[in-house]
């Protein structure tokens, strides 16, 4: 299964660093293991997107997802991508920029035909073969249409794509600046929230998050003194106050921290899809037209 990750500390810009794979494997375990692809996205002071991101493969240099990356930004995203069909190719890995912002996806929408179709001349925003970039395209075409409005962007995306497509399942995380949005569906993957409060559960600790198959690992002094609202696929320390969003909970964290919820997909997929190795799969491909 893919891994998510993302933070906000706004209006704070602090310092983190990344390790996407950080545990160390057998040559065997390694060929079976090794990510099809990792990536880490931040923010510029001026707001300009950055993204570092490699196609890792376990015949390919692990140096890339080896190695931490030291970056100030208020708001992160990181994803280690499994896919189990497609190329592996810098196109297809996460994160994902359109618009000024970034973006991750957990998960498999089939009918990608009808996305295609659906798309039309926003089909152009997609440089590479994955269903998750489509689905980012969706998002972007309805946030313009709704002038800027992220929220009603997913809503609207999100929304069609439940109605319309084979989902498997669409958790997601997509980041601005200083404002981050996650959503949960239906209940295929888990996705965890923390509002972390300065020093975490003891009041004094940096923040230092590894998850429990060692594929990402990070960790922040500033958060010693600083909050921070954290989401990932899996609960990444012992803190007790990690959630489990809902199943079609969408969360939005703004750019002063504060957390609000809604119940975006309070109904499964018209169509759910049943890939044959769902376990494996993050942002299923298919050859371009």
């Amino acid at each position: 299964m893919c891994r998510l990750f993302g933070l906000s500390s706004a209006p704070l810009r602090t310092r983190a660093t990344f390790w996407l794979l950080d545990a160390p494997d057998s040559l065997s375990r390694q060929s079976h293991r090794d990510p099809d692809g990792t990536g880490l996205g931040r923010f510029t002071a001026d707001g300009t997107p950055c993204v570092d991101k490699a196609p890792i493969a376990a015949y390919r240099d692990r140096a890339f997802a080896e190695e931490a990356r030291q970056d100030e930004s208020a708001t992160f995203i990181a994803h280690v991508r499994y896919a189990s069909t497609g190329s592996l190719d810098m196109r297809n890995s996460h994160p994902f920029e359109q618009d000024g912002r970034l973006f991750a996806h957990n998960g498999v929408i089939e009918g990608l035909d009808a996305l295609d179709d659906h798309l039309g001349k926003d089909r152009s925003l997609v440089r590479g073969d994955t269903d998750s970039e489509r689905l980012f395209a969706l998002i972007t075409r309805e946030t313009r249409r709704n002038g800027g409005d992220v929220t009603e962007g997913i809503r609207q995306a999100a929304r069609w794509s439940a109605a319309n497509l084979p989902v498997f399942a669409m958790n997601l995380i997509l980041i601005t600046p200083r404002e981050l949005w996650a959503l949960r569906y239906p209940d295929t993957h888990e996705l965890y929230v923390l509002e972390r409060p300065a020093g975490g559960q003891h009041g004094s600790r940096h923040l230092d998050h590894s998850g429990s198959n060692g594929r990402m690992r990070v960790h922040s002094a500033s958060l010693a003194e600083h909050p921070a609202v954290i989401v990932a696929s899996e609960r990444m320390d012992d803190h007790s106050d990690w959630r489990l969003l809902e199943p079609g909970e969408l969360l939005y964290v703004g750019s002063d921290l504060h957390a609000s919820r809604q119940i975006l997909l309070p109904a499964p997929p018209g169509t759910p899809a049943h890939p044959r190795r769902p376990a494996s799969r993050c942002g299923r491909t298919q050859k371009a037209a």
